[in-house]
């Protein structure tokens, strides 16, 4: 049994302790750790130190700590999300290879979308996401599509606000954001131009579990030159194969387009 620590659980604190660590911070010293968990350094000092001891942080020989091997070990092999990289990353070889851009996977996490997989080239564009990254579901073409596909309440408390602008062409007019979901529905893909930067552009379509739902989001981002929409079949028809690698049967009109 887990007991409370002065009204917080052991548990609660350890969590807070692992959430400390980010793509933006991989590598922390106790002072760091304490600060982002809200902990007094003494207490967050035991406890980085029984997590090395079990192998799910681990100190560099500067002393600071990151995320063992044994946490991403497990992580990895019991992510829900990894029978999807699986199936993915073959299709997404070849519109890689295809585009020759950056080609992304992203799942639906709260109210952001998370990048599972990732493929980059050298010389591509610009793109500030990466994986085991986060983003607010309004601002990128993958979370577009998840946004418009998840359950009416996510999309209300999305539309509600805030809608923060990330770029100039960023959506944050929520009857604006709501008439481009409809149209992501309707058109079986994403396209946000310079919604993050304006040097870039992104395509996205839906990938379908066997059940017919909404899985993930396939996007690539790509210049800004107006030539993106040029990638939107590309970047369909790659989202269907995987849907169809992931069992998906016949009864969604995109897959048979």
């Amino acid at each position: 049994m887990v007991r409370p620590v002065n009204g917080e659980s052991v548990l609660s604190r350890v969590v807070r302790v692992l959430e400390a660590f980010d793509p933006e911070h991989r590598a922390l010293r106790i002072s760091e750790v304490a600060r982002r968990a809200g902990l007094h350094v003494a207490t967050a000092s035991r406890m980085v130190d029984g997590l090395v001891e079990h192998g799910w942080l681990e100190r560099d020989p500067d002393r600071r700590v990151r995320v063992g091997v044994r946490m991403w070990e497990l992580a990895t092999r019991s992510s829900p999300a990894l029978g999807l990289r699986e199936a993915a990353r073959p299709v997404m070889e070849d519109l890689h290879a295809v585009v020759g851009q950056h080609t992304q996977l992203g799942v639906l996490q709260g109210e952001e979308v998370l990048f599972v997989e990732r493929l980059s080239a050298r010389g591509a564009v610009v793109n500030i996401t990466r994986i085991a990254g986060r983003l607010p579901l309004y601002v990128s073409s993958s979370g577009l599509v998840l946004l418009a596909h998840a359950p009416a309440p996510l999309q209300e408390r999305v539309l509600a606000g805030p809608l923060r602008a990330h770029a100039a062409e960023t959506v944050t007019d929520p009857r604006r954001l709501r008439s481009l979901l409809a149209e992501v529905r309707r058109s079986g893909y994403a396209l946000a131009r310079g919604f993050i930067d304006g040097e870039t552009a992104a395509v996205a379509a839906p990938v379908r579990d066997s059940t017919g739902a909404v899985a993930a989001a396939l996007s690539v981002v790509v210049p800004n030159d107006g030539n993106a929409a040029a990638v939107v079949p590309a970047v369909r028809t790659a989202a269907r194969s995987v849907s169809r690698a992931m069992g998906r049967v016949d009864g969604d009109p995109s897959l048979n387009e």
